[in-house]
């Protein structure tokens, strides 16, 4: 995959836009060790409980969202970061319009 935002300044909160009733992907980077990919979620869409095998940091860019790792529910506002552990189930709602980086570490 070529990384066309190499060596480029990218404002994360700009870089995806927001659409009705829909949540958005946009890959920036994904090659065997890590990746980061840039979600924006309309207010209610969300993401089921699932697991991963790998670590991932979410990053609110924009809005807030309740993650759930493990039951517990944390509520991330723009700029909170948190860690959701490899093989541990998380799944997350967005409570308002809301963007993010996940980077998979």
């Amino acid at each position: 995959m070529t990384n066309t935002f190499a060596k480029k300044v990218l404002n994360l909160k700009e870089a995806i836009e927001y659409q009705d009733n829909s949540i958005v992907s946009k890959t920036i980077t994904n090659n065997t060790n890590s990746s980061l990919t840039l979600f924006a979620f309309d207010a209610g869409q969300s993401i089921a409980s699932h697991s991963a095998p790998v670590d991932a940091v979410v990053q609110a860019v924009d809005g807030e969202v309740e993650i759930a790792i493990s039951g517990e529910k944390f509520l991330l506002k723009e700029g909170d970061i948190i860690l959701m552990p490899k093989g541990e189930p998380h799944g997350l709602e967005a409570k308002t319009k809301f963007k993010m980086a996940l980077f998979k570490v």
